[in-house]
């Protein structure tokens, strides 16, 4: 009975861990797909881009991964810019978004792969840091730094975004666009500036997740495949748009991936996962915390 208790403490904390990188992972498909309609399938290849660039400089400089995200993520956020500048004005504005958008964002996803691939070949790298082999231990739990201290920053970007979109101007805009784009312009404000920047911050909140995940766990060029159903899964079992709806609808992933894990095996965690997030659209098509 006590080992059945230490294994549930256990796989709740690491769950909740879980959830929050998850989180900083969705965040940005929350304001990219559910705020603005534009269907990144790309953003993974950004995470994995953001992984790569601190496995860089941590391996060049020995400098923190996540601390090197931080000061790098500007220049994320403005090849987001950019990147949204050449979807708006070869598809969006031509009303192409829907299916040749798609495919642009397929397309930049492959190619970023590729290139990745042909500059570091395709074997997993990782970083190093003084916290990644440090665990805390408080009884029987375990509170492994390499996912604490992501889980930490994961919290204060999601909520940063979160009062960012709630108490400014422009956040409010980003809010107003997705709604009534013809109402922003009466207002005098550019709906496609408004939705160009919402898309940087976007890819920026990417490039930070990629650092998070390096330290979690060594990458290859490839992995970011993996995440691109599991970021769209969060965003939706959330509720469409809402900041708080990812962040619940991270834990809720993270919490069945590690509770599945545990007891019946990790080949299970996204069967598990997915099929929750089924019975969400079933039950509640519009997610948890979905209008």
């Amino acid at each position: 009975m006590e080992v059945s208790g230490a294994l549930l403490a256990n796989a709740v904390i690491a769950g909740l861990l879980l959830g929050g990188f998850y989180a900083a992972m969705s965040v940005g498909i929350s304001i990219s797909f559910g705020m603005l309609d534009v269907v990144n399938i790309a953003h993974p290849a950004f995470i994995i881009l953001g992984s790569y660039i601190a496995y860089i400089v941590n391996d060049t400089f020995g400098f923190d991964p996540i601390a090197v995200s931080l000061v790098v993520s500007p220049l994320f956020f403005l090849l987001g810019a950019a990147l949204y500048r050449v979807y708006y004005y070869c598809f969006e504005r031509r009303g192409q978004e829907s299916l040749r958008g798609l495919a642009f964002f397929f397309g930049i996803l492959f190619i970023t792969e590729v290139a990745l691939v042909l500059v570091f070949g395709v074997d997993y790298r990782m970083v190093s840091t003084r916290y990644g082999d440090v665990t805390w231990r408080a009884g029987p739990v375990d509170f492994p730094m390499r996912l604490v201290v992501p889980f930490l920053v994961s919290m204060v970007m999601v909520v940063g975004v979160q009062l960012f979109l709630t108490r400014t101007f422009f956040g409010r805009a980003v809010l107003a666009v997705a709604q009534d784009q013809l109402a922003l312009r009466l207002m005098g404000v550019n709906p496609v500036r408004v939705k160009e920047l919402a898309f940087a911050l976007s890819i920026a909140t990417a490039g930070v997740a990629g650092a998070f995940l390096i330290v979690i766990q060594p990458v290859q060029p490839a992995i970011g495949r993996e995440f691109i159903g599991l970021v769209f899964a969060v965003c939706v079992l959330g509720g469409m748009g809402s900041i708080w709806g990812t962040l619940l609808g991270a834990f809720v992933l993270g919490l069945a991936e590690s509770f599945t894990s545990t007891f019946f095996g990790p080949s299970w965690a996204p069967a598990v996962s997915f099929g929750l997030l089924l019975a969400t659209l079933a039950f509640r098509p519009s997610g948890i915390l979905g209008r």
